[in-house]
Formats: structure tokens, sequence, C-alpha cells
């Protein structure tokens, strides 16, 4: 296989434009053809030892083959490490090799196989003369299993290089290195990573007992809000489409001010998903921004308390509590009349200064359930003063289904969900569309909507719903997802297009990591 010599000057501006400035160090592990070992050694002022998570020898597939100009089937040595300072047990670099068998001395492959010795000294060990060929490099986001090793938030990006080290005019050695794109840099961050979230439906929109609202959801792992804050001498954000971005910047102008911050900050927004499509995007957004700008400078603050910082929680207390613990979630609504929290029927954007509410019911959800997203390419979910009229002109609901709501949440619905029973915790959700809040939510929906959640149902979804007031639309099953997705799909494309995605509930809040 003919190899093109990267330029990788040439490549490290294209990362930073893509992720942000590179220090340093960072570029010189990206760009070095010496030892990464020595290198780190001397960054660290520690002794690095390898931690040999992997090794095992395969029959080389055709990919792995051609890179390494041997024949399909050949023998090759895979092996995974990790890097380590000596001294602190961190994890610096996650690396990945590959080793054709037959071009080993028998010494050498001894080495390889049984210690956990770096392979730059192996190389030193031997007297082998060898150069580096840098193949690529690039940034390539933290999955669940590297996260885990880095202790990173997931999806945060990654620096990564591959290269091959060159014997005798053959490829050696493959190795391809790994690392935090938010280590060995200048000055402190702050990560948040949050969930995003299933609204399930309003409790009581009726308010003859003196309470309102009430709100039942679930925290999803996936769609989320990952952002990164420094501090600044000036209020930057980058990394989204404008839209988001002056949400990002007045929200943390607003607690920057409150929380008098005497600099302001950068934001990277990594990660995120649109608001208004059902999934509580605004909210976490929100919550994370403020989050971030109060971690940066000290400032302690509970989730409630940034909530209504930043306007928050006033009707329904899913997305905070989903910031805070995750999983699923009943909260108990506010105090409703005259002199109380509340006085009228209104939206968390026409409530602000209202506590979020106490949270009654929190249980892990079922791990092994899964949770489709569809959503259909139809207007987003009413919000703002569209939002407002709604609540207005539709409220109360009649106290005969609040009462029948309230009685199939506790005595269907929290059964379901403590004995992880599927069919029972479905046939709840399915009941509750058509009564209550959510059931003046979906009058508002074009019959696509309903046509959708039925095409799911018949397709082997136990449940299936629309989260707030959509589009997204949810189903929830342990098996045969897959059918239903492909329904959903194939619905959605006679409609005009839609997106699905297959998650699973987060069972804990926002993760929050310095760096």
């Amino acid at each position: 296989m003919e190899v093109v010599k990267m330029d990788i000057a040439h490549r490290l501006k294209e990362i930073e434009e893509h992720v942000g400035r590179l220090s340093p160090v960072q570029k010189i592990l990206l760009g070095t053809d010496g030892s990464v070992t020595q290198l780190l050694e001397s960054v660290t002022g520690h002794p690095v030892a390898v931690r040999t998570r992997e090794q095992e020898v395969r029959k080389a597939d055709p990919c792995v083959a051609e890179r390494l100009n041997i024949a399909p089937g050949d023998a090759v040595n895979h092996r995974i490490v990790e890097l380590c300072d000596a001294t602190t047990g961190e994890v610096l670099i996650y690396a990945k090799s590959q080793t054709p068998v037959a071009r080993l001395a028998p010494e050498f492959r001894d080495d390889l196989m049984k210690a956990d010795i770096p392979i730059g000294r192996i190389i030193e060990r031997h007297h082998i003369e060898a150069r580096r060929e840098i193949l690529a490099a690039r940034v390539t986001p933290a999955k669940d299993d590297v996260s885990g090793i880095f202790s990173v938030c997931k999806n945060e990006p990654l620096l990564m290089r591959q290269y091959q080290i060159i014997h005798a005019g053959e490829p050696l050695i493959f190795i391809e290195e790994q690392f935090p794109y938010n280590k060995f840099l200048d000055g402190r961050r702050v990560i948040v990573r949050t969930p995003s979230r299933l609204h399930l439906t309003l409790l009581d929109m009726n308010g003859s007992l003196g309470r309102v609202d009430g709100g039942i959801g679930i925290a999803l792992d996936d769609p989320a809000i990952l952002i990164e804050a420094q501090a600044s001498p000036s209020l930057e954000v980058r990394g989204c489409d404008p839209v988001t971005a002056q949400r990002v910047r007045d929200c943390a102008g607003s607690v920057l001010a409150k929380i008098h911050a005497g600099s302001s900050v950068s934001i990277t927004v990594r990660e995120h998903f649109p608001a208004h499509t059902g999934l509580g995007g605004g909210s976490q957004l929100a919550l994370a921004t403020a989050r971030a700008c109060c971690e940066l400078y000290g400032k302690s603050m509970t989730p409630g308390e940034l909530a209504r910082m930043v306007g928050r929680g006033g009707t329904s207390g899913i997305g905070t509590a989903a910031f805070e613990h995750g999983g699923f979630i009943l909260d108990g609504g506010h105090r409703f009349g005259p002199g109380c929290e509340k006085t009228g029927f209104a939206p968390s954007s026409a409530s602000k200064g209202v506590q979020p509410p106490p949270v009654l019911v929190h249980h892990d959800f079922p791990g092994d359930w899964r949770i489709l997203l569809a959503t259909p390419s139809l207007p987003e979910g009413a919000s703002g003063t569209r939002e407002a009229e709604i609540f207005k002109n539709c409220c109360p609901v009649p106290l005969d289904e609040v009462r029948t709501l309230c009685h199939e949440v506790l005595m269907r619905m929290l059964p379901g969900i403590a004995e992880r029973d599927l069919d029972q915790f479905g046939t709840s959700v399915n009941a509750i569309q058509e009564l209550g809040f959510k059931k003046v939510e979906l009058s508002f929906q074009p019959r696509e909507m309903t046509g959708l959640l039925d095409t799911m149902r018949a397709a082997g979804a136990a449940g299936a719903g629309m989260s707030s007031f959509g589009p997204t639309l949810y189903a929830i099953s342990d098996t045969g997802m897959q059918d239903v997705e492909r329904a959903a799909q194939s619905y959605m494309q006679e409609i005009g297009g839609g997106t699905t995605l297959v998650t699973a509930a987060r069972n804990s809040g926002a993760a929050v990591r310095i760096a």
C-alpha cells in the first residue's frame, strides 16, 4: 500500500479550526516522530508506566493486511495499552497497536507480548533502527469505553493520531494513540454534559385541591448538551449555530451578573440538540451554562437555585430533576390559588421566579428498556406566547380526567416501573395520551402524529406517546426496537421525512468535571 506523507503542520491547523486552540505540548504529541514515552515523562516530571488492557494474536483481516503489507490471515499481535503517570496513576495516552508476528525477532516478540514495556523502549533495547511515519491526526468523540478510561464526559473531544514504525522498508508496527483535548492545555476548564428528557405528562391542570402542574418524565442519555467553559476577557460562544450561541450568550451574561463575577467566560458548545422539539433542549442548555459559569467562579448553587436563576422549573420540574438526578421522575407541582406560588395556569416560560417543584418519586429506569425517539419533519412544538395561550384557554381541564390520570399513574405506571413490568408501564403510557393536559397537547397536533403513534404500537412498542408539545414522539420496548424504528422511518418518509434515534434512560444527572 502506497503511503502518502501527511503535512502535519497543515493538519494541526485544521484540527484547531474544528476543536479550538492546541497547546505546544498537544502539537508535539500529535506531530512527534520520536518517543512519546520520553515526551510524557518530560511534561509530567514523573515516570510513565504501561498497563496492558488487551493482548492477543489474531489473523489479519483484509484492511489490516493492506495496512501492514502482509497477506490476509497472517498472524498479527493486537495490543491495547494505557500509558499512565506512574506516580498518580492518571491515564495519559490510550493506544492500540498491530504488529506482524513474522517480522519480529524472538526476543522483541517476547518483550512486546509478555511485558508492560513502552514500544519505544523495546525498540531502543533491541537496537532496532526505525522511523515513525505519521498517517493521520484528527478529533474523535469519546465513546463510553474510552470516556471511562480517561474519566471524561461522553463525546468529549479526543485528539487522535495514527502512525507506522518502519523498519527495513516495511511496517513493523501500526499504532493509534488518543488523549483528551482537555489534557495538556493551559488554564482551568469546566465541562458539563447534561441529559435530555422525555416529558410524559402534566398531572393536574385543574387545581381544585390547591396544587397545580405536577409532572412525569424520564432522563435520556442521548441526545445531550456538552459544553466547555473557561475564563476569558470577553464573553464568547462558539461551536454552534447563531441562534443557540445567542441563547448561551444571554444566559451566561445574566448568570455572571447575578453571581457578581468580575470576569467573563468563553463557552464552546460541543454537543447540543434543538429547543422546542419536546426534549428539554432549552432548559438543559440554560442549566448547563449556569452550572459552568458558577463552577468556574467558585459559586456553589443547587440545581433548584440554578433553575430559578435562569427562569426554569416554574411549571414542570422534570428538566431540573433530570439535570440533578436522572432516571424516572415524578414531581409534586406548585401551590395554587390566591397568595400562592401560582395563581394561574401557565408554562415555565411564563412562570418566572417560581421555585422548581419537589420531587416525589425518583426511580432508576430499567436499563434494558430501549427508548426510540421519532421526530417527524413537522413544525416545532408550542412555545412562548402560543404555549401560554394554550394553557390559559384550555385550563382548567375536567376534574374527572385528572382523577383518572392520577389513578392511572399511581396504580399502573409507578408499579410498572417498580416491578420492571414493561407491559404494565407501556399500557399506562398509552392510556395517558387520552387524558388531562396530554390530551390537550395532542389535540393541537396534525393527524399524522397520532398516526405515527399507532404505527409504532402496531410494530411492537409496548407504549408510545408524545413528549411535551412535540414534535418528538417516543416508543418504549425491550426487544424488537429495530422493527419499531423501521416502521417509524417508513411512516415518516410518507409524510415528509423525519429522524429517529434509539437511546436509553440516564439514571444519573449532569456530569460536571474540572480540567
